[in-house]
């Protein structure tokens, strides 16, 4: 069996105890006994246990939600529609919303903070490139930045929203959408605006340095140019 495979073994046995114990090291071994999975290659497959079936967990549902928008017919809907549609394609993916309740719970803990962040990121990484995306300068850090805003926010919305098929959930998540386009609206505004265009000449500069990573593996990261 491939490794993938046994991580996979692992994440769908651990899923039974995460909704009691969390994505904790109880799980962990629940799932190393669950999977009959030998203790010392769980380890070596999740080096911190749970918290990397917890990050395996994410990932499952951003390939799901990447399967679902390849199915999806986008032709001639407005963009903040096909961003609005990948986000809550990304949360009709979860089978299990309290894994990710217990999710959120775990990132939230200073130590895993940052996992946590990068994996949202990640998630909005994603739904720009899929949708084209092909921004290089600070509008690729501003562009995901913004996104896993409303992302972060639809998701602590949604954990608590019982509404039949999660229409507030919805409706929240397109009001905050049009937040975002009408902030880039008034920032078009402004760059157009001549009589400013003195006054930005030193943030567009600096901004005009600063470039999307050329890795894609980098995914928090950038650079900036100095003169390459």
């Amino acid at each position: 069996m491939q490794e993938k495979d046994i991580k996979t073994k692992l994440l769908d046995a651990a899923l039974i105890h995460v909704a009691f114990d969390g994505w904790t090291e109880s799980t962990f071994q629940a799932a190393i006994a669950d999977a009959g999975v030998e203790p010392a290659l769980a380890r070596a497959l999740c080096p911190r246990g749970a918290v990397d079936l917890a990050l395996a967990y994410h990932a499952r549902g951003d390939a799901m939600m990447l399967e679902l928008l390849a199915a999806a017919h986008l032709d001639g809907m407005r963009f903040r529609d096909k961003i609005a549609l990948a986000v809550r394609f990304r949360l009709e993916a979860v089978a299990d919303r309290e894994a990710v309740r217990r999710g959120v719970t775990l990132f939230a803990l200073p130590q895993h903070a940052a996992d946590g962040a990068k994996a949202v990121w990640g998630t909005c990484d994603l739904i720009w490139t899929t949708l084209g995306d092909t921004s290089r300068d600070v509008n690729w850090y501003t562009k995901r930045a913004t996104l896993s805003a409303v992302y972060s926010s639809t998701v602590l919305f949604w954990l608590g929203d019982d509404s039949p098929g999660h229409a507030e959930t919805w409706a929240f998540l397109d009001r905050r959408v049009d937040d975002v386009m009408r902030i880039e609206g008034i920032k078009g505004r402004i760059r157009s605006n001549p009589l400013l265009k003195p006054l930005l000449a030193g943030p567009n500069w600096l901004a005009a340095q600063i470039h999307a990573p050329k890795d894609r593996r980098d995914e928090l990261p950038g650079s900036l140019d100095h003169g390459r």
